[in-house]
């Protein structure tokens, strides 16, 4: 679990809360700093073997954790497996990538990146949002878009529209549900360094997008901790349909 923050936030300890694409990354941390502020945490993945160690980990460290199998572009999974299960906080997480030039963007990569950014965070948030209202306690569902969905750049036509998407499916469903108690927001990481691509970002090109951070370095998973409890906890409680952006002055660099 991550020291990066002192203290427990208001409203988070005993709360239970979802994250989504925790098999790795960003998932995988989300889930431990919110363990370590004392809710009880579901990570899921297509394999849930693939975050059982993470669960481990919490454990370890006085956490509780539990994980499950979850497609979250398949709305029959998502209703079988998040059926009878309540939660206070659900982060939006599960998210794929292809780069290409959208000469060659084929449907099918287009299909599978709009399904698991877009179409997957409706699914499961719509099921969890329902089981909210359904128990009258409200609840907190962040979505994790991006700057590219602010923002374009090459090679990343199906992702940007997709995150694109995601920021405009936040401010709809904060609309719609905010009557229920359900605070709907997003965040926007800018580069931020993990496993997937610390490679990429060691080489020439990856050095070069560095430089056009005004900052002049990546995003360490920790730097969105603060935005992500703000969010999820009581101190973000009169924060709906909008979206916290977090990239080291990125989206204000010059064109």
């Amino acid at each position: 679990m991550t020291d990066t923050v002192g203290g427990f936030w208001p409203g988070l300890q005993g709360r239970s809360a979802l994250v989504t694409g925790a098999s790795a990354g960003l998932g995988a941390h989300f889930a431990k700093l919110l363990a370590g502020q004392g809710a009880h945490v579901t990570l899921a993945a297509r394999r849930a073997d693939k975050v059982a160690q993470h669960c481990e980990d919490i454990q370890r460290s006085g956490g509780t954790a539990v994980a499950i199998s979850l497609d979250v572009t398949d709305a029959e999974a998502v209703a079988r497996e998040l059926a009878n299960r309540a939660f206070d906080i659900v982060i939006n997480n599960a998210g794929i990538a292809v780069s290409a030039s959208a000469f060659d963007h084929d449907a099918d990569a287009f299909d599978k990146v709009i399904d698991t950014n877009l179409k997957g965070a409706f699914l499961v948030a719509r099921q969890a949002a329902a089981a909210m209202a359904a128990h009258g306690r409200g609840g907190s569902i962040i979505n994790i878009a991006s700057i590219l969905g602010l923002r374009v750049s090459g090679q990343v036509a199906a992702y940007a529209a997709s995150k694109a998407g995601l920021v405009h499916l936040t401010r709809a469903l904060a609309l719609e549900w905010a009557r229920y108690g359900i605070r709907v927001n997003a965040l926007c990481p800018g580069y931020i360094e993990t496993d997937l691509n610390r490679d990429f970002f060691s080489s020439d090109a990856g050095k070069a997008l560095i430089r056009r951070v005004p900052q002049r370095r990546l995003g360490q998973p920790e730097d969105l901790d603060g935005a992500l409890l703000l969010l999820a906890s009581d101190f973000g409680r009169f924060m709906t349909g909008t979206e916290i952006v977090v990239d080291g002055g990125h989206l204000v660099s010059s064109l």
